[in-house]
């Protein structure tokens, strides 16, 4: 859907009240667009472990105007089907992430290092067979969003996962 007002709608559709009632879970789920302003915003909370934070910080049951107890938890699974078709994993955006050499480096703030003797070398998961050879050969590419478009052409539909975890195009 294009706005939090039109899930706040839809849940009035689904279990009475006014949007108000709603309103503030949708906008809690959609807040990342402030930071990334196309669909892939949808990865910090449109999943499994992000509908059970909104339960954690909205409460278990929400009373909606027409004196009805709402699971807030069937509310984020609305929002998220809404949005994706499905529910998927924090592991199913994960695995969309190609592991890049900054992600790898460790560096230790506190003298640790400096005290065991041991250094760390950053390319050494790149270089050791730890990563494929593909994702090691990769550019700077961090998220391989495969068919997914964007622009004025891009419809909501477009972005449902596939059972592989790549979006349908």
């Amino acid at each position: 859907m294009a706005h939090c007002y039109y899930h706040a709608l839809s849940s009035v559709r689904k279990w009475g009240g006014v949007p108000e009632d709603y309103l503030a879970l949708h906008q809690w789920f959609d807040q990342s667009k402030a930071i990334l302003a196309d669909p892939r915003h949808r990865a910090l909370r449109h999943h499994a472990e992000g509908i059970f934070m909104l339960e954690a910080l909205f409460g278990a049951t929400l009373l909606n105007a027409d004196g009805s107890t709402v699971p807030v938890r069937l509310i984020g699974e609305q929002h998220v089907r809404e949005d994706l078709g499905s529910i998927p994993s924090f592991a199913d955006w994960a695995r969309l992430i190609t592991p890049q050499a900054w992600m790898l480096r460790g560096h230790p703030l506190d003298g640790a290092e400096a005290m065991t003797g041991e250094t760390h070398d950053p390319t050494s998961a790149m270089t050791s067979g730890v990563l494929p050879p593909a994702q090691r050969a990769a550019g700077s590419v961090i998220i391989d969003l495969g068919r997914v478009p964007f622009g004025r052409k891009a419809r909501a539909h477009s972005y449902r996962p596939t059972k592989t975890g790549m979006p349908s195009g």
